[in-house]
């Protein structure tokens, strides 16, 4: 098992823990854990940022860098883009496990989190892992552009909620 070092904001913390009663920590650890694993990466630390924002913030935010003018869910910061991942990979298949790791920052907009659990009939906690399971896959180099791309991703995203007992996921 890895060492996870998550940046976490306690504002999701403490949101999930007011409308669910559930602390997401110990579940956010092991979505990392799990998702470094399915992708055969072999690292002792693992550093990721979570941070959340307002649907204002967001949208500067993708307006700025993906010059999207418009609010959304979650953004990715990855450290790394697919080949350099994939290089990590096939380092790691040479029995070279990694001293550490740091993936990147993965941003979620609150307010949308919760639009989206009543919307999709989810649920805070469930919506707020599968955020967070998206954020993780992107910051490890999936993409959902393409369609084989977006189908690939979800299969990911699925089995590693489903690792930490979610059931699958919407759309």
């Amino acid at each position: 098992m890895n060492n996870t070092h998550i940046d976490l904001d306690e504002k999701i913390v403490n949101f999930v823990y007011e409308k669910t009663n559930k602390n997401i920590k110990e579940q956010i650890e092991k979505i990392v854990c799990f998702a470094l694993e399915e992708q055969n990466i072999l690292v002792n630390d693992v550093y990721i940022c979570i941070d959340s924002v307002s649907k204002e913030e967001i949208r500067k935010i993708n307006k700025q860098y993906r010059n999207i003018d418009s609010v959304t869910d979650v953004l990715s910061f990855p450290i790394f883009d697919a080949n350099e991942i994939n290089d990590i990979v096939a380092q790691d298949n040479e029995n070279k496990k990694l001293k550490e790791i740091e993936l990147g920052d993965i941003i979620i907009c609150l307010p949308i989190v919760e639009e989206h659990s009543i919307e999709y009939g989810t649920g805070i906690l469930r919506e707020m892992l599968y955020m967070i399971t998206h954020g993780v896959a992107h910051l490890l180099g999936f993409d959902h552009i393409q369609a084989e791309d977006k189908k690939n991703m979800r299969t990911f995203e699925e089995k590693i909620l489903s690792k930490i007992g979610v059931d699958n996921i919407n759309g």
